[in-house]
């Protein structure tokens, strides 16, 4: 039998990092519950890129990348992105300490696992196709987290939303754009709004 291992006792604290540190939030946003939505989103970019666009991706795997996509965080914490990308050698600088987190959860995975895990949080081992869908639905994630915050009336995010909606529009993204125009609009709606939607449908 392999050795204990704190693996799973650290992923487990994904849930109490908290998203956007810097600003105030009507509702607060812990990694864990960012990284179920990521996943969520990323498997539907998957599903569209292959059903409209030609793509070959693995809607499972895309799903099982975006779970991970964030957990070297529980060693780093989650860096502003203003102060991340302040400059470029800031980025830099960061992208090397992410690394050096990734490796340090994969030295600490269970021997039998170590390489299995590798695979899901080493990005070197992710495919650009895979590394592009999982990066759009986190951005497409955090922009759904600004509209959430504008539409209960919090104008901090304002400028954070216009940033990202100018990142999404940039991506030139078929896969994207379907996701936007058709899925993106529901969450400016209140749950009797969607709910009477439904019923309207039937």
């Amino acid at each position: 039998m392999s050795d204990k291992s704190h693996f799973f006792a650290h992923l487990a604290r994904m849930k109490l990092i908290n998203r956007w540190p810097l600003m105030h939030n009507v509702r607060t946003e812990n990694v864990q519950e960012h990284s179920l939505q990521v996943a969520m989103v990323a498997h539907g970019l998957a599903l569209i890129k292959n059903r409209f666009f030609g793509g070959t991706l693995n809607p499972e795997r895309i799903a099982t990348l975006a779970l991970f996509h964030d957990v070297s965080e529980v060693i780093t914490g989650d860096l502003p992105t203003p102060v991340k990308y302040f400059n470029s050698t800031i980025a830099s600088e960061y992208k090397k300490i992410e690394k050096i987190a990734e490796q340090k959860l994969i030295d600490m995975a269970p021997d039998d696992f170590k390489a299995d895990y590798a695979q899901l949080i080493d990005g070197q081992q992710h495919s650009s196709e895979e590394a592009f869908i999982v990066k759009a639905a986190d951005v497409l994630c955090a922009y759904l987290k600004t509209l959430e915050e504008l539409n209960a009336g919090n104008q901090e995010f304002k400028l954070a939303k216009k940033r990202l909606d100018k990142l999404l529009n940039d991506y030139q993204s078929p896969e994207v754009d379907y996701f936007v125009a058709r899925y993106v609009p529901s969450f400016s709606l209140s749950l009797d709004e969607i709910t009477q939607e439904d019923v309207n449908q039937d």
